[in-house]
């Protein structure tokens, strides 16, 4: 059985968040996540509030600027600093993008790593050193792109089956995205439903779920700035039917819309979850 670092219904914690969430009540969850490189340093007002949380709460984190994939080697100095964080904080795990978004200084964008056996090898390879260095496994995210690297010489992959060569290669963790896989199953054309069937559930640390921007009917941009819509939803009950009830977060970094409608997206998630659990208690 997968034993998972935290259970139920998530949130991002963002610093507009930071009121309502401390009136206990207010913002219904189980745990939240935060990005690391969002949150230290700090000192003073900030960190006590902070600390306030992280004592009431479980919580994840998920990190921003590592970048897995990148060229430039990895940054031990920003990993010394999260390890410190991790531990300060009882923070339940680590999960990163697998992509890259650094090449002489940062580039302020999660870039898409080619799809190809070379890649797989250097990625993993840089994985397994965070996980040494850290002394714990971690998660990656399948990210959303909307440019396929050109790959010239090595085999290309597919995107499932590069995402599982890495994990198994790597031997970490996973972070599943549904919002991502939809953006991307539109903008690429594959069966979302199909690319989170084929991911190995035994590594799901959680699950994201989150809003996007229709740019087009067949471009859809990954922004965490609306509400989750019907199709999302439907997959996040794909997951659970071929993985069991998965921790589930919402992700939203802006547009924050009043506390009811958040919290009725929360109820959302928590319904999906005694749903799936209803069921394999009937089964």
């Amino acid at each position: 059985m997968t034993t998972f670092p935290v259970t139920g219904t998530g949130l991002g914690l963002r610093r507009a968040l930071m009121g309502p969430l401390s009136q206990p009540g207010t913002i219904p969850v189980d745990f939240l996540e935060v990005a690391p490189e969002n949150w230290i340093p700090m000192g003073g007002k900030l960190a006590r509030e902070f600390r306030g949380f992280t004592e009431r709460y479980p919580f994840v984190s998920h990190g921003l600027s590592l970048s897995l994939g990148g060229p430039e080697p990895l940054d031990f100095e920003l990993l010394g600093n999260i390890k410190q964080f991790l531990g300060e904080h009882r923070i339940r795990c680590y999960t990163e993008h697998l992509s890259y978004c650094s090449d002489h200084g940062h580039l302020y964008d999660l870039m898409p790593i080619p799809f190809t056996e070379e890649a797989v090898h250097y990625v993993a390879d840089r994985i397994r050193r965070v996980q040494d260095f850290l002394g714990q496994r971690i998660g990656i995210e399948h990210v959303s792109y909307y440019a396929t690297p050109e790959v010239t010489e090595s085999r290309p992959l597919g995107e499932l089956e590069f995402v599982n060569a890495v994990l198994e290669e790597a031997d970490c963790g996973l972070l599943l995205d549904v919002n991502n896989a939809y953006v991307n199953g539109i903008n690429h054309g594959y069966d979302a439903a199909d690319f989170i069937r084929g991911l190995p559930g035994e590594r799901i640390f959680y699950v994201h779920i989150a809003g996007h921007f229709d740019e087009a009917e067949d471009l859809k941009v990954d922004t965490h700035g609306s509400e989750v819509i019907d199709p999302v939803w439907r997959l996040l009950d794909v997951a659970y039917d071929q993985f069991g009830v998965l921790p589930t977060l919402l992700e939203r970094d802006f547009n924050f819309p009043p506390v009811e409608e958040l919290n009725r997206e929360l109820d959302r998630i928590g319904e999906a979850q005694q749903r799936r659990a209803a069921i394999s208690r009937r089964a």
